[in-house]
């Protein structure tokens, strides 16, 4: 039996078609439905989905729709539409357009479907869903962003690159905005179990840690006409799972804080434990002098992008 009744994936571009697929693929709900306002673009895509069902063995239905009416009744919604990055954009650069589209779908979240679970994985992700939450009213456990999964991941392949090792060996936490500031944890990073400062040193462990920065925008410079979207959509498929599963996994989201860190009111990547109700609980870890900088000014920048927006926390 399927763990969820219905994911709502809003936005059937590279990422939304990509994760309908990953989700379809790992039978966790009855019901993946592709929500995009271009007629015919989710339904085609949910169609040719549907139709490797009988090859891949999976029984999940795969529909499309370009009406929010479609949100009713979701367990889990997946915020994935908004503009893409282009060569040489931020993910700043892309706040006020984004945040119109997030806002009329948080609306629609909470008309249709306000019992969901809900990962925000438009950028500026940390942003865009401390908005999304504002916007939905939902509690803040049940709104939670894609951020330290998806960039931990490219740190963990970068580091099993550089020591030949398998990248499922390589342990860590990548903290802080989903952007040029993000906080790759070193002092907690290990493969297998061997802490990664005796397997490196200081020069090529600070390479990896600015190549990991730097992750989305080199593949955006390499594609020229879009963003990454396997990598992403395994993340988030991986957070759908934790939620769909009760599994309680320990994973990094953009999670809203409520003194944990020394912070308030603020959504930004900190390892959490997920279940069925989203975020269980953040997990306070200790961090170096210089990570807890780095950490401030992550958040910092996360304000600042806020007060752009005009919500501002206080």
């Amino acid at each position: 039996m399927s763990a969820l009744g219905k994911v709502v994936v809003l936005g059937a571009g590279n990422i939304g078609g990509s994760l309908a697929q990953r989700l379809a693929e790992l039978d966790l709900a009855r019901e993946v439905t592709l929500v995009d306002i271009i007629d015919g673009l989710p339904q085609g895509k949910a169609l040719d989905l549907q139709e490797s069902a009988p090859i891949l063995g999976f029984s999940t239905r795969v529909t499309g729709a370009t009406s929010l009416d479609a949100l009713a009744g979701a367990d889990v919604v997946v915020e994935t539409a908004g503009l893409a990055r282009k060569p040489g954009m931020s993910r700043s650069d892309l706040l006020e357009k984004n945040a119109a589209i997030v806002k009329g779908h948080a609306e629609a979240v909470r008309a249709h479907a306000p019992n969901a679970v809900v990962v925000v994985v438009t950028n500026p992700v940390d942003v865009m869903t401390y908005y999304f939450r504002q916007v939905s009213g939902l509690p803040a456990p049940r709104v939670f962003g894609e951020s330290g999964t998806l960039d931990t991941a490219r740190f963990r392949t970068f580091v099993a690159e550089a020591l030949h090792v398998a990248p499922r060996d390589v342990t860590s936490f990548v903290l802080g905005t989903h952007g040029d500031t993000m906080v790759p944890i070193l002092s907690l990073s290990s493969v297998g179990g061997v802490p990664l400062s005796k397997l490196l040193p200081p020069d090529r462990l600070a390479a990896i840690v600015e190549r990991a920065k730097q992750g989305g925008a080199e593949i955006v410079n390499l594609l020229k006409t879009g963003s990454a979207f396997y990598a992403p959509t395994a993340s988030q498929a991986e957070l759908v799972s934790a939620v769909a599963t009760d599994a309680h996994r320990l994973l990094p989201v953009a999670a809203h804080l409520n003194g944990e860190f020394g912070e308030k009111d603020v959504y930004v990547g900190v390892p959490v434990v997920l279940g069925r109700q989203g975020v269980e609980r953040v997990v306070e870890v200790d961090l170096t002098p210089a990570e807890r900088s780095a950490f401030a000014a992550s958040v910092a920048a996360v304000r600042a992008d806020l007060a752009l927006l005009g919500k501002a926390p206080g």
